[in-house]
């Protein structure tokens, strides 16, 4: 067999594919957001001016805190009660099982706003809560007009709602564990306590994550609705400042600054919360930065070069 020569070495190239629709896609994508940049930057009608000065005025920032607190308690207090609903969901009790399906069917068939303004009037119905024991007579009283604050109400709308949204969502996790693994843990003599603090929850956490993530950052959005009992919120202490301003479009954009900020602190704590409860399931791939140059077509030149 004739040897092979540098000359015949050398055509023996690997071309790469050229896919021109992805250049071409690509640049107009980017004129596109180019043109959408330039537009908005250059708008006088934004006011960026105005927008640096606001941005981190006394009541936005109080807004800030109160939309934080908000949401702090409503997912904490929203996931314990979601939990205790889900396992009377799950549970063989019947009685348990339809009170949960019911509280469920209820609070996410009825709109979040609503629930807010029944929870702000609630003393429409009743205007005295009272707490009793059969024989034993009253035992506190309270006026409902004095009790349920604006705050009180945005607090326990929001964490009926949440309780509803989170029910299901731990009970898709516990369901999505093998039964399998149940038994295995019975076959170890664990208890049902046990059972569920050391194999059921570690695996479900897995599928609860991705859309507890989720939900977190739409229950930090929906905070906004407390606006309308008066309660300042981000979105209550910019209207407050255009409607003393008239300078709506600036303070509605500080708003959205605020939001996006806090939804993009929970996206990157979500990443890392998921990737920690993953970490037994995906396989970690070492990137290599200096690639080889066609290792297997070095070889095949060898073996030209040799059989000649």
């Amino acid at each position: 067999m004739q040897k092979a020569t540098p000359e015949s070495q050398d055509e023996l190239r690997i071309i790469g594919k050229k896919y021109y629709g992805r250049w071409i896609s690509a640049f107009i994508v980017l004129l596109i957001l180019l043109a959408v940049a330039n537009s908005v930057i250059n708008n006088p009608r934004f006011e960026w001016k105005v927008i640096a000065e606001n941005l981190t005025e006394a009541s936005i920032l109080q807004g800030v805190l109160m939309t934080l607190q908000l949401t702090v308690i409503s997912v904490v207090l929203g996931f314990a009660g979601g939990t205790v609903l889900a396992l009377m969901r799950l549970s063989s009790n019947p009685v348990l099982s339809a009170v949960s399906w019911g509280y469920t069917w209820f609070f996410r068939g009825v709109p979040m706003l609503v629930q807010l303004f029944l929870w702000y009037n609630v003393a429409a119905l009743y205007p005295k809560i009272t707490l009793s024991l059969p024989f034993v007579g009253e035992l506190w009283s309270a006026n409902a007009n004095s009790l349920i604050s604006p705050f009180s109400a945005a607090v326990i709308a929001l964490v009926m709602h949440q309780s509803a949204y989170a029910a299901e969502i731990v009970r898709a996790g516990i369901q999505s564990v093998s039964q399998g693994q149940l038994e295995a843990a019975r076959a170890l003599g664990y208890r049902p306590a046990q059972i569920f603090r050391h194999t059921v929850l570690p695996q479900a956490m897995r599928a609860i994550l991705p859309p507890a993530g989720n939900e977190v950052i739409g229950q930090l959005k929906t905070t906004a609705v407390v606006s309308v009992i008066a309660l300042q919120d981000v979105l209550y202490s910019a209207q407050i400042i255009y409607q003393r301003t008239y300078e709506v479009i600036p303070l509605l954009l500080v708003a959205t600054i605020w939001y996006l900020a806090m939804t993009s602190v929970l996206s990157v704590g979500q990443f890392y919360v998921e990737r920690y409860f993953g970490r037994g399931t995906v396989r970690k791939e070492k990137r290599a930065w200096i690639k080889r140059k066609t290792p297997a077509l070095a070889v095949n030149k060898e073996r030209v070069g040799n059989n000649g």
